[in-house]
């Protein structure tokens, strides 16, 4: 199954996702925008967000801060990797 394309400003967004040493300043509106571009993403009553991107549902808590923090990164990683969103 072919990804959805992403706009420059989302493949920016994916490209400090993938950024290694990881950028401390990655922005969840911003990640929240990619997800939204490349899967499904619903809002639960809790606040969560349940994120499928290609055969993977994950359910999210959102940050409490403007940034994510290393483990949500790694967890995209892996999620946005497996969907074919890889680093190019």
């Amino acid at each position: 199954m072919a990804t959805p394309p992403l706009g420059s400003h989302h493949r920016d967004t994916l490209e400090r996702i993938f950024d290694r040493p990881s950028s401390a300043n990655v922005d969840w509106r911003e990640v929240r925008s990619l997800l939204e571009a490349a899967g499904t993403v619903v809002e639960e009553p809790n606040g969560k967000l349940r994120v499928t991107l290609g055969a993977e549902t994950e359910v999210i808590d959102p940050p409490r801060g403007k940034d994510v923090d290393q483990q949500l990164l790694v967890d995209l990683r892996r999620m946005l990797g497996n969907a074919g969103y890889g680093p190019e």
